[in-house]
């Protein structure tokens, strides 16, 4: 129980050294100084924040994007996701990434969470968008992705999310606050 008491008090950074650095990503090392006054090393990649847009063709079709994952090593399907760049709002992001990957424009956009990826580990916040109004607008594709663009039936989406077919965490959380809000 004592232990419990501390669970609310934020540990203390004493150092913090950079490790290793590119665009996507930093890695550093922080000494910290925990509650009840011991020191811990703590490994944190630090990534610009993301966000992950769920596109609706209509009420009941969704698009998502398919890729090889170089880290998970195979293809999976997702919706549209990316980082924030610097300068960038949310929003503009979900339609660069929608554009980018998908080929779409939403008319609307919804922002319906925020969370953690791994929070552990990993400082990045996810935002996720519902896009909805969907038409056509091509952005210049990223140079490293290679990507198939499909359209799903909802309830599809939903049983690969349900089945364990889909491993992407914004997915998921997309997915299933749409279908929280769909009453499904």
């Amino acid at each position: 129980m004592e232990r419990a008491r501390w669970s609310r008090t934020p540990w203390r950074t004493l150092s913090s050294r950079p490790i290793y650095e590119n665009r996507w990503l930093r890695l550093r090392e922080d000494v910290a100084e925990m509650p009840d006054g011991r020191h811990t090393i703590y490994g944190v990649v630090a990534t610009h924040p993301a966000v992950g847009v769920l596109p609706f063709l209509d009420a009941d079709t969704v698009v998502l994007v398919g890729q090889y994952r170089y880290v998970a090593r195979g293809f999976f399907w997702e919706m549209p996701t990316g980082a924030v760049q610097a300068g960038e709002t949310e929003e503009r992001a979900a339609q660069r990434e929608l554009a980018e990957e998908a080929g779409y424009e939403a008319g609307r956009l919804t922002r319906i969470c925020a969370f953690h990826s791994s929070k552990s580990v990993v400082d990045e916040t996810a935002s996720i968008f519902l896009a909805e109004d969907l038409r056509p607008a091509a952005g210049p594709p990223d140079e490293t992705e290679f990507i198939e663009v499909r359209a799903f039936p909802f309830d599809e989406v939903l049983r690969m999310v349900v089945g364990d077919e889909i491993k992407d965490a914004m997915t998921i959380v997309a997915v299933l606050h749409a279908a929280r809000r769909r009453g499904r």
